[in-house]
């Protein structure tokens, strides 16, 4: 079989050279790295560089190799062999699972994946402490309910209870909870479990009720800092290891002085334009601390600066979710019991989908969405802008919420964000932006178009969106929608014909630009002039570019 190959390694990619016969140890020794953490390729028969240098000639047998890596760990890893031929000589491709169990090797050598600080990645030991991580991602274990040996009912402080009673009222949490005792309540919360025949707390148990002693004993890894920095001047780090009610409420205190709101008239109604969101923020710092990783060192940071909100938490992804999906995964938590303590005293969103008020709470109020693309393996990171409101946008999503009696769905605030930055787009464009298939992102498109929001030029392939009239009009823009909806494809062309004369070429970047087109309008426009020679292709790839033709 011929093959390309990756270019280079990465978290799921392990290239191993075969000059000189890679054992059979440490071939299975990479299997387990990967079957520990997400799965992957081996590439036996490739150097680190990527460079091919081929199998050794014993490691032919593709049969024998797997059969090696089965023999050599515990439980049996099963692997799927196939031999590519690459730039004449050969490799062999080893197809490794991501394992639903610990596996090591049949010394009892255990490995995982990670990526070191400049993106390359190594394998690293499975060090006892992690086990219970990894259980918790492959929701086989909940750390957050495992009871804290050592620790004792004493532990646990009386005045966090009050807090926690007064937190379920404040909250509107569930109110069911108030008329337990104190033994109840804890029982019925998860936040004790009995061990032995005596009462001892769980994780989640410290952590919302200990005394500060005790977080500090059993529970070292909590600890959360609250940063303010104006440019590159600090002007706030406290850090904190109190419980999480408590320093809950010493988080709302030090944003509520801090955090500007005010009010602008939309008809007859005043509505309140926050620098944050509250919900938005209450639920990226409950997130962080829900999903943080409380086996592995480190603070949850929350950062104010001057134009954003940084929140980020030890521990990347729970396993399933990523940045291409985390609009629309099943809510994952890595710490169950602590996510439930929080949807029952009324902090967090009872559905799971607390990220949906997270970009509601930026969308709403014409702010870039969130961001989460600074995040890795090890750390989840959230960055949520602060700066100005765009107003006529809030106008707009106030009225039309209160024509429909109900707020905007997301996918319909996250159409319109788009379509405010990029003047037009295309099912394509939206269906990755909202994260779903194209169907679903063609009925969004088509509801806003029958509210008049949107407005839809062309037919089938070449149908386009741009916003309506009516929200041009509420964002002051009015002539923009003119050219939005006004360029016609001669227009279009004469206008890319007279940029050619003036300026000898053209690229689709140049056409996108000037006739307000997507990038599939572009290359579709440009390759009919091409066909119909007035444009003449030159180059290739990103050096492409398009020159007078014989009929300009």
């Amino acid at each position: 079989m011929t093959e390309q190959i990756p270019s280079s390694e990465s978290f799921t990619i392990e290239f191993n050279s075969d000059v000189r016969k890679l054992s059979e140890n440490d071939l299975a020794l990479a299997a387990v790295c990967l079957a520990n953490s997400r799965g992957g390729q081996i590439y036996l028969g490739v150097e680190n560089s990527g460079e091919v240098t081929g199998l050794h000639p014993e490691h032919e047998n593709v049969t024998g190799l797997a059969a090696a890596i089965s023999n050599r760990t515990v439980p049996s890893l099963g692997v799927r062999c196939v031999i590519l031929t690459v730039g004449g000589k050969r490799v062999a491709r080893i197809d490794v699972p991501r394992s639903e169990r610990l596996v090591a090797t049949s010394d009892g050598t255990l490995q995982r994946r990670r990526l070191l600080a400049d993106g390359s990645p190594t394998c690293v030991p499975f060090l006892p402490h992690e086990f219970v991580t990894r259980e918790s991602d492959l929701r086989r274990a909940d750390y957050s309910a495992l009871p804290v040996l050592g620790a004792t009912a004493e532990d646990l402080d009386p005045l966090e209870r009050e807090r926690l009673r007064r937190a379920i009222e404040r909250y509107h949490g569930d109110r069911t909870l108030l008329a337990l005792s104190d033994e109840e309540l804890d029982g019925a919360m998860g936040l004790c479990a009995n061990h032995d025949g005596a009462r001892v707390p769980t994780v989640a148990g410290i952590l919302l009720l200990g005394k500060e002693a005790a977080i500090r004993e059993h529970l070292p890894t909590h600890e959360v800092a609250f940063q303010v920095l104006e440019g590159e001047e600090v002007r706030l780090n406290e850090f904190f290891r109190t419980p999480l009610l408590r320093l809950f409420e010493r988080l709302e205190d030090l944003f509520a002085a801090r955090v500007s709101e005010r009010e602008v008239q939309v008809g007859l109604f005043r509505v309140p334009i926050p620098a944050i969101d509250p919900r938005a923020w209450r639920e990226a710092v409950i997130n962080a601390l829900t999903h943080r990783d409380y086996t592995r060192l480190g603070a949850v940071h929350v950062r104010l600066q001057d134009d954003r909100l940084v929140v980020s938490n030890p521990g990347g992804f729970v396993e399933g979710v990523r940045l291409d999906n985390i609009l629309t995964v099943e809510p994952i938590p890595r710490n169950p019991l602590l996510a439930d303590a929080f949807k029952r005293v009324g902090l967090a969103e009872r559905t799971g989908r607390g990220v949906d008020l997270i970009y509601r709470g930026l969308l709403g109020y014409g702010r870039p969405a969130p961001s989460y693309s600074r995040s890795s393996e090890s750390a989840v990171v959230l960055e949520m802008s602060c700066g100005e409101a765009d107003l006529g946008f809030v106008e707009l999503v106030v009225e039309e919420e209160r024509r429909l009696q109900s707020p905007l769905p997301i996918d319909s605030l996250l159409v319109l964000d788009l379509l405010r930055r990029e003047r037009r787009t295309e099912v394509e464009e939206v269906a990755r932006t909202i994260q779903k298939d194209s169907r679903a992102a063609r009925a969004v498109l088509e509801g806003l178009v029958e509210t008049g929001l949107v407005v839809a030029h062309g037919v089938r392939r070449g149908r386009s969106y741009t916003l309506g009239a009516k929200v041009y009009r509420r964002l002051g823009q009015a002539d923009r929608f003119v050219r939005q909806a006004g360029f016609e494809p001669l227009q279009n062309e004469e206008m890319i014909k007279r940029f050619v004369k003036e300026h000898r070429e053209v690229r689709r970047r140049d056409v996108m630009d000037l006739c307000r087109l997507t990038g599939p309008q572009a290359t579709r426009v440009l390759g009919r002039l091409e066909e119909e020679g007035v444009l003449e292709r030159r180059g290739v790839g990103k050096a492409t570019h398009y020159v007078s033709g014989r009929k300009i």
